[in-house]
């Protein structure tokens, strides 16, 4: 199993700078969300050339990490319909140049009708925002069978794919073989349910099975009655069981660091390398 990183939580710099302190700290690969990154890049089309481009997929080859996915999230259902037409249009052009990376997946999750905010609101669980999140992908999944690059989606509780079971529903209506999951067990938790977090993780193996690509990884512990994150091995999930869930099902699949601070990085990865590797052997023998 290959562990990465959501490269932005470096901070925004270089490519180069990036990828030398994500190589420094073991990891195998990035997530690249270019605006986020990448100093001075908006990620659209009319501010990066191909040499652009070019150069920085040749600054994650140098260092031997692979571009897991590039993240091109978005609000589907946001009230401003030319903001969300821009970056429709974004996320086509990122699955255009995902060959450049060698990258298969262009991710995003479901949006709110909380616009910016990207938070629950009562009209994200109702059959309008279902549809309107359809619409929205069935027509990129069109424009991404013909670039041959997946898309790749993200459920979460505040959102309008807001349970396991939602997201399978959508996945089973527009799926054209170039659909994708990415799984945040943390994003589906909040204070009523996270002490099933085992068990959200199985229903979302057992929906999905190998449709699974990659897996966001992340820890958090209970304060003032909420949800916090925190460095990865030093909170509730119990990530000993899950990975062994996840390796039955998804021995492919990549393992991506969300959210952790730069200072946590080195500690997190070593905790979480020996969990891999101890499954990993097991196998073996």
């Amino acid at each position: 199993m290959k562990i990465g990183v959501r490269l932005h939580d470096f901070g925004k710099s270089d490519a180069e700078t990036l990828a030398n302190q994500a190589k420094e700290i073991g990891f195998d690969g990035v997530q690249l969300v270019i605006n986020k990154a990448i100093e001075g890049e908006t990620g659209l089309k009319d501010s990066l050339s191909e040499e652009k481009i070019q150069k920085m997929s040749s600054a994650f080859k140098k260092q031997n990490l692979d571009v897991f996915m590039l993240g091109s999230y978005f609000n589907p259902v946001h009230s401003d319909k030319e903001k969300v037409k821009t970056l429709v249009d974004k996320f086509k052009y990122h699955l255009s140049i995902a060959k450049y990376f060698s990258c298969k997946y262009v991710g995003s999750e479901t949006g709110s009708y909380n616009d910016d905010k990207w938070t629950y609101n009562p009209l994200n669980r109702t059959e309008e925002a279902f549809q309107e999140v359809k619409n929205i992908f069935q027509d990129i999944l069109n424009f991404a069978k013909k670039e041959k690059t997946n898309v790749a989606l993200e459920g979460a509780y505040g959102h309008c794919m807001f349970e396991p079971e939602r997201l399978k529903r959508l996945y089973d209506e527009i799926d054209n073989g170039y659909l994708s999951i990415i799984v945040d067990v943390y994003n589906y938790l909040y204070i009523g349910n996270y002490q099933d977090h085992v068990e959200i993780l199985e229903k979302c193996l057992n929906l999905f099975k190998d449709k699974i690509v990659i897996f966001h990884i992340k820890d958090f512990v209970v304060k003032d009655n909420k949800l916090e994150q925190v460095a990865i091995g030093k909170g509730l999930m119990k990530w000993d069981i899950m990975l062994e869930k996840i390796y039955k099902v998804c021995p492919n699949a990549y393992l991506i660091f969300e959210g952790s601070k730069k200072e946590d990085m080195q500690e997190s990865y070593n905790y979480f390398y020996e969990l891999v590797k101890k499954i990993e052997n097991n196998d073996k023998y």
